[in-house]
């Protein structure tokens, strides 16, 4: 059983890519349960869980395709917000 330190922390984590284990978990509660319930359930962002369900729908899968290169730290809308002050 988890406790309330570590949902805490998997709560925090946001920047971290779900295992395929857990996108896995996230389609087979899909099967039965609602969006919200498995939000509830596997303390995942809701975004994140309809956002797995949505790719799973589309491609009928969940892995991680590969990416030309490390990710930028910041965003597009980032850097215009730094260069206009």
């Amino acid at each position: 059983m988890q406790t309330a330190s570590t949902n805490i922390y998997e709560r925090m984590c946001h920047s971290q890519e779900l295992s395929e284990f857990k996108c896995g978990t996230v389609i087979g509660c899909h099967l039965c349960k609602s969006i919200r319930e498995i939000f509830l359930l596997l303390y995942i962002q809701q975004s994140s869980v309809s956002g797995i369900i949505k790719k799973w729908k589309q491609l009928g899968t969940t892995a991680t395709h590969s990416r030309s290169g490390r990710p930028h730290k910041m965003t597009e809308r980032g850097q215009c917000m730094l260069k206009s002050t």
